[in-house]
C-alpha cells in the first residue's frame, strides 16, 4: 500500500519534502513578516530618535537664551518674540525648521509660526506630557493632533520635536518648544533602510528555509527508498506465507490421504486376519480336550476380539469418510451422527456457510479433525453433558465451536496433558494454516467448555 492509497487527502498524497515546503514556508514567510516588521521598526526607532536628539540639541543652542525669561513669567518680551522669527524664518535654520511653537505649563501655545493658535489652550498629547517630564520626544508624519492641522496641509513629511526648555543654573523645565523639520532626506533614508532590513531578513529566511528544506529533502528521500523497500518485502513476505499455508494445506491433505490408507489397509489387512484367526479358534475350541487347553484357547479369544476393536478403532480415526468428494455441511453431519451413534449422545449441530458451497480441501480436512476431537473429548470429560457443533462464515473467517455443559478438564499435575498430542497436533495443522485453536471456558456466557477455531480464508488456497 503505498501513501496515497492510506490518505486521500492532497496533503496526505504529499512526500515529506513537500510537506515541509509548504508549511515550512508559510511560517517563514510570517516569520520574515514578523522579524522584518520588529527590525524595520526598531530601526525607524532609533533613526528618528537620533535624529530628533540632534535637531534638538542643536535647536536648543538657538531657542534656550531666547527663552529664560519664561522661568519667572507667562509669554516672551517682543524682543525675543523678534529674534526667534527672525532665527526660523530668516535663517538656513529656517530651510529645515519649517514650523514651531512654544509651550508653556498648561498646555498654552505662546508663540507660533501659526499666529492664529498663539495664545491657545490644547489637550495635552502624550508626547507633550513626557517632554515635560523631561524627554525629548519626536513622531515621524505623525500630524494627526488638534494643533497639527496647519503643518499638516504643507504636504511635506515633518520630524516633529518636543524638546524641554530648561532654566539655567536650575535646570528646572520651563517651557517646550516644539519644532517641526523637513524629514523629506530622513525619509528617503528611511525607505533605504527599509528595504535593506526587508532585503536582508528575507535573504536569511530563505536561506534557513533553504538549508532545512535541503536536509528533509535528504531525509524524505531516504524514507521513501525505505517504504519502498519495506512494501516490497511485506508484499514477498505476504507471498512467502501464502505459499508456505498453500503448502502447508497441501501438506495436510496429503497427511489426511495417508492416514486414510493407513486406516484402510489396517482394516481390510490385519483386521481381516484377525478376525479369520478368532473362527480358526473355534473350531480348534471344538477338537481341544476340555482341559486347560480350553483356557488358554479363551484367552487367546479374547485378545484377539480386543486387538480387533482396536484395530478398527484406529481405521475409524485414521480416516474422514469422503471428505475429499463430500460437501463440507455433509461431512460435518457424519461425523455427528457418528459421533452419536457410538457414544448414544445428543449433539445439537448449526452449520451457516453465508452461501458458501464448499471450502478448500486443507480447510475441510481441518474442521473435520477439530469437530471429531472437540466431540470425542466433550465425552470424555464431560459426559457428552450439552454437546454442541457451531460452524459459521463471517466474511472471510471460518468460526467453528466445540461446546459442552460439563465441569471441564480437572486440574491437577496431569492438567497440561489436557492439551495433549491430539490438540497439540490440531493445533499446529490450525496455525499453518493462518489460523488458532483455543481451549476453554465457554465464552457465551453458558458454563462449560469450548474447543474454538479461527481462520481466514482469504489467505487459504
Amino acid at each position: 500500500m503505498t501513501r496515497a492509497e492510506g490518505d486521500t487527502t492532497a496533503w496526505g498524497r504529499m512526500t515529506l519534502a513537500q510537506q515541509f515546503a509548504l508549511a515550512g514556508g508559510v511560517v517563514m514567510l510570517l516569520a520574515t513578516v514578523v522579524v522584518g516588521l520588529f527590525v524595520t521598526g526598531r530601526i525607524e526607532e532609533v533613526v528618528v530618535r537620533n535624529t530628533a536628539n540632534a535637531t534638538a540639541l542643536y535647536m536648543e543652542s538657538f531657542i534656550s537664551p531666547l527663552s529664560q525669561e519664561l522661568a519667572f513669567q507667562d509669554n516672551l518680551a517682543e524682543a525675543d518674540h523678534a529674534a526667534l522669527d527672525r532665527i526660523l524664518v530668516e535663517t538656513p535654520l529656517g530651510r529645515r525648521v519649517v514650523s514651531f511653537k512654544i509651550w508653556i505649563k498648561g498646555a498654552k501655545v505662546i508663540q507660533s509660526s501659526d499666529q492664529s493658535i498663539e495664545g491657545k489652550t490644547f489637550e495635552p498629547t502624550e508626547n507633550l506630557i513626557k517632554a515635560w517630564a523631561g524627554e525629548v520626544r519626536a513622531d515621524f508624519n505623525s500630524l494627526s493632533d488638534l494643533e497639527d492641522e496647519g503643518e499638516a496641509d504643507l504636504g511635506v513629511p515633518l520630524l516633529e520635536v518636543y524638546s524641554p526648555i530648561r532654566a539655567k543654573g536650575t535646570g528646572e523645565i520651563i517651557g517646550i518648544a516644539e519644532f517641526y523639520e523637513n524629514a523629506t532626506q530622513l525619509e528617503t533614508d528611511l525607505i533605504r533602510a527599509r528595504l535593506t532590513s526587508w532585503t536582508a531578513v528575507a535573504l536569511v529566511m530563505a536561506a534557513i528555509w533553504g538549508l532545512l528544506f535541503v536536509i528533509v529533502l535528504r531525509g524524505s528521500r531516504t524514507i521513501e527508498r525505505q517504504f519502498v523497500d519495506l512494501s516490497d518485502m511485506a508484499a514477498r513476505n505476504v507471498s512467502l506465507r501464502l505459499k508456505v499455508q498453500s503448502a502447508a494445506g497441501r501438506f495436510s491433505a496429503l497427511n489426511d490421504q495417508a492416514l486414510r490408507r493407513i486406516g484402510a489397509d489396517l482394516h481390510d489387512g490385519p483386521a481381516q486376519l484377525m478376525g479369520f484367526a478368532a473362527l480358526r479358534l473355534d473350531a480348534l475350541r471344538k477338537a481341544a480336550p476340555k482341559d486347560q487347553t480350553q483356557a488358554e484357547i479363551d484367552q487367546i479369544e479374547a485378545a484377539i476380539k480386543e486387538a480387533i476393536t482396536d484395530i478398527r478403532s484406529i481405521s475409524r480415526g485414521a480416516s474422514l469418510p469422503d471428505i475429499d468428494r463430500k460437501p463440507i455441511a455433509e461431512v460435518i453431519r457424519g461425523l455427528v451422527d457418528a459421533h452419536a451413534g457410538r457414544t448414544g449422545s445428543d449433539v445439537a449441530l448449526t452449520v451457516d456457510f453465508a452461501g458458501r458451497q464448499d471450502l478448500p480441501l486443507a480447510v475441510k480436512i481441518c474442521v473435520g479433525r477439530v469437530v471429531q476431537e472437540g466431540l470425542t473429548n466433550a465425552w470424555r470429560h464431560a459426559g457428552g453433558a450439552g454437546q454442541e457443533v457451531v460452524i459459521a462464515l463471517a466474511g472471510h473467517v471460518l468460526q467453528v465451536w466445540v461446546r459442552d455443559r460439563g465441569p471441564g478438564p480437572k486440574a491437577g499435575p496431569d492438567a497440561a496433558e489436557v492439551f495433549g498430542l491430539g490438540l497439540a497436533g490440531l493445533a499446529g495443522r490450525v496455525e499453518s494454516l493462518g489460523g488458532s485453536l483455543t481451549l476453554g471456558p465457554r465464552r457465551d456466557g453458558v458454563a462449560g467448555t469450548e474447543l474454538a477455531m479461527m481462520i481466514d480464508l482469504g489467505g487459504v488456497e
